[in-house]
């Protein structure tokens, strides 16, 4: 079997040398083409909603504020024209000081709505699918559509997450978790890694690993998925109706794993080259020691082909940023508002903190992606980063008015260092996150739909078919 796995790595690997050779091929397009399409995504979905009052830059009118100069809350923006603004010019708000360095590359749109998919404390699958899909899903979501079109390496969509429940209490989760946001199709959701140290096993432990110990796990590997897989079609063949249907994606499974393993292997030399070091951080449960792992894991995957969607679910309404001298939970935090939180800080206050926590780690993984030549420019100027939140309103209810960060060179495909406010929900102009998710996959390349998700019966009058035009190229 090891010499059978030799032949493989030498001469035979031609189906799983296809996705990296497909890679090198991309990253080598003569001038000029490089920058056709937006090539990987990076969605950091937190909890609890992103406050959009402090996302204003200096010198545009406020919306989201009363004439006195108190925040709105879950009501939508004040009545008004769309807004299109440049940033070059204005001050970034102060929780987004962090990207200042990206302003050119960096896109703030506001006031899209998702209210047929609302929940309680979050939309659930619905803030990526587009549909009334709380805790079950009914539909595939945009990450994972974006996976399976975009990923030429083993996973065509790679999570991690802090816990996956919605108001949960204990210690962090340690194996995987449902955070209820993406999913591959109706009934198939996809199971996040909540511990760095585990993700980062299973995404590079094996290339990482000494090479007799690779060889032994590849030939041990070989050895039982050919024993089970001559098992299971003997098995087969006494089976019929249904049950052999089933029984063939049993079949399936398998195959899915060998193929896996075999796009690792032609990724190896890459990822010995990027493969993060995992240190004491990556066994911690304080939520800023695990979200910079999540980050520093995701820039590692993106970076070594291993995938080119990554989904990353920093928080959950029970996660308290003991670290940053909060000592509410983050459901608190949504409650509080100009109340006193703690540390001298009210809830607004220490919202911002825990979003401008996240966005370090958006701009430290921008920086490793704009560090990495591709074509004319960098890996960063064929990504797209989103922040956005699985619901639309500060906490309960609401999802009229959604924000969402842009970061990144979108390949030229989408305006960024732009501010983009749609008109009020129900008003003329005002478009829908679905509208956000169709550019996302034009500028992907991607044939879309004329719509995407579930339609909203209260903006029956308005035009809501295909991308947004205001942020397209």
């Amino acid at each position: 079997m090891i010499q059978k796995r030799r032949h493989f790595l030498k001469g035979g690997a031609t189906l799983a040398m296809a996705p990296f050779l497909r890679s090198l091929q991309v990253q080598a397009q003569a001038p000029g083409q490089e920058g056709s399409t937006v090539r990987r995504f990076v969605f950091v979905v937190k909890s609890s909603g992103i406050d959009k009052y402090n996302l204003v830059p200096e010198g545009l009118e406020n919306h989201y504020v009363s004439s006195e100069g108190n925040k709105l809350g879950n009501t939508a923006r004040r009545l008004g024209p769309m807004v299109d603004a440049a940033l070059a010019g204005h001050r970034l708000p102060a929780k987004l000081s962090r990207l200042e360095a990206f302003r050119d590359r960096l896109t703030i749109v506001q006031s899209l709505s998702g209210e047929g998919f609302s929940g309680n404390h979050t939309a659930g699958y619905g803030a990526l699918s587009c549909y009334n899909s709380e805790r079950v899903a009914i539909a595939p979501s945009i990450d994972c559509l974006l996976g399976k079109k975009l990923s030429m390496g083993p996973y065509p969509m790679y999570g991690m997450a802090t816990n996956g429940r919605l108001l949960e209490g204990g210690a962090l989760a340690e194996s995987y978790c449902y955070p209820n946001i993406s999913a591959y199709k109706a009934g198939m959701p996809v199971p996040f890694q909540a511990s760095p140290r585990k993700a980062f096993l299973e995404l590079f432990g094996a290339s990482v690993a000494p090479p007799e110990e690779l060889e032994r796990e590849l030939a041990l590997n070989g050895s039982l998925m050919n024993f089970l897989t001559g098992d299971a079609k003997r098995i087969k063949k006494q089976l019929t109706g249904d049950e052999k249907e089933r029984f063939d994606l049993y079949l399936n499974s398998f195959e899915e794993l060998q193929n896996l393993e075999r796009k690792k292997v032609a990724l190896s030399e890459k990822v010995k080259r990027f493969a993060p070091r995992p240190g004491k951080l990556y066994d911690s449960v304080k939520p800023k020691h695990r979200i910079e792992s999540y980050f520093e894991l995701a820039a590692a995957s993106l970076i070594t082909g291993l995938t080119n969607v990554v989904t990353v679910r920093p928080d959950t309404l029970g996660v308290e940023y003991r670290e940053l001298g909060i000592s509410n939970s983050v459901h608190a935090l949504g409650h509080l508002g100009e109340n006193k939180a703690t540390n001298g800080m009210n809830g607004n206050e220490a919202r911002a903190a825990v979003e401008k926590l996240h966005l370090d780690g958006v701009a430290g993984m921008a920086e490793k992606l704009d560090s990495i030549p591709e074509g004319d420019g960098t890996m960063l100027d064929h990504t797209l980063i989103v922040y956005m939140s699985c619901s639309g309103g500060d906490h309960h209810g609401g999802q009229a008015d959604w924000p969402f960060l842009l970061l990144g060179g979108a390949a030229g495909k989408l305006r960024m260092g732009r501010y983009l406010e749609f008109p009020k929900y129900r008003e003329k102009g005002h478009r829908t996150i679905g509208n956000l998710y169709l550019s996302f996959m034009n500028a992907a390349g991607i044939d879309a739909p004329a719509s995407f998700g579930q339609p909203d019966s209260n903006l029956k009058g308005l035009d809501l078919g295909g991308p947004l035009a205001e942020l397209m190229v």
